[in-house]
């Protein structure tokens, strides 16, 4: 179903993301191997799959513009660096979560605009569970192929606070929280960028992660949580930017639901190097 609020563009990429979560649950459900990158990342033929369908839809939208895919050999920084306008893929997020088969794990597409993610779409194949974002137009989620849009927007910080963690990943950065929020919070475990849907819903308050991502692993979702009124920021305070240099790796960082709190504030007065 489609909706007069939503850019055609943002549609169009939800319906490549539909497709791509039908390769990828074919494979789901069937026996699968699993072998290794070279950096031991877990890959599996849904992976590939779900590469395939959303390189082959994106060429046809946008004035085909380049991709930067988990799945596929970025392009050298003396090219991306060029770059106003892109693609970040990432075709599945949550292979740990898939291999699992927990079902979570997500289709990650944005559009990248001057280093920041404009676009954003995180979809869950197996709920059918659809979240999206356009700068300017809100975040939205479709429970599945069909249904009407909802409007979705964090909330203010609840008492006590509910903070998403990962499944599947350590360096939770508990003592960073109890200094964030005090330590009487909720923690809800959940796999691949769903954690961030569930501050843009308003169903969390906070998602703290220690250690590395890949641009790719964030920026939908950041979109959506910003579209929905909250923010994705750096342990620095500063908003997570895109195309930066030579590394595809993100600074470790925190999303919030709640921006009336000056978390830069917060983040800048805690003691991250005893942390």
């Amino acid at each position: 179903m489609t909706h007069p609020s939503l850019p055609v563009l943002l549609q169009q990429v939800a319906a490549i993301a539909r497709d791509a979560a039908e390769a990828i649950l074919v494979v789901y459900g069937e026996d699968f191997e699993v072998e290794r990158k070279l950096d031991h990342s877990p890959v599996t033929a849904a992976d590939l799959a779900a590469q395939r369908v959303i390189a082959a839809g994106l060429t046809q939208l946008e004035g085909d513009l380049p991709v930067v895919s988990e799945e596929a050999r970025a392009a050298p920084w003396s090219q991306r660096q060029e770059w106003q306008r892109y693609w970040l893929v990432d075709p599945l997020d949550g292979t740990r979560e898939f291999i699992k088969r927990n079902g979570e794990f997500t289709v990650n597409i944005a559009l990248i605009d001057d280093h920041q993610p404009v676009l954003g779409v995180v979809l869950a194949p197996v709920t059918g569970v659809l979240y999206a974002a356009a700068r300017g137009h809100g975040a939205w989620m479709q429970a599945s192929a069909g249904e009407a849009w909802q409007r979705i927007g964090t909330r203010v910080l609840a008492e006590p606070p509910v903070v998403a963690g990962s499944r599947s990943h350590g360096g939770s950065g508990t003592a960073l929280l109890q200094q964030l929020i005090g330590d009487g919070y909720q923690s809800t475990p959940l796999g691949s960028s769903l954690k961030f849907c569930l501050v843009a819903q308003g169903a969390a308050d906070v998602y703290l992660r220690r250690g590395a991502t890949s641009e790719w692993d964030t920026a939908a979702a950041q979109s959506v949580v910003e579209e929905a009124g909250g923010a994705v920021l750096d342990l620095a305070g500063e908003p997570l930017r895109y195309n930066r240099g030579d590394s595809l790796i993100n600074p470790e960082f925190i999303t919030v639901g709640d921006t009336s709190i000056d978390w830069k504030a917060r983040l800048l007065a805690a003691d991250l190097d005893a942390l």
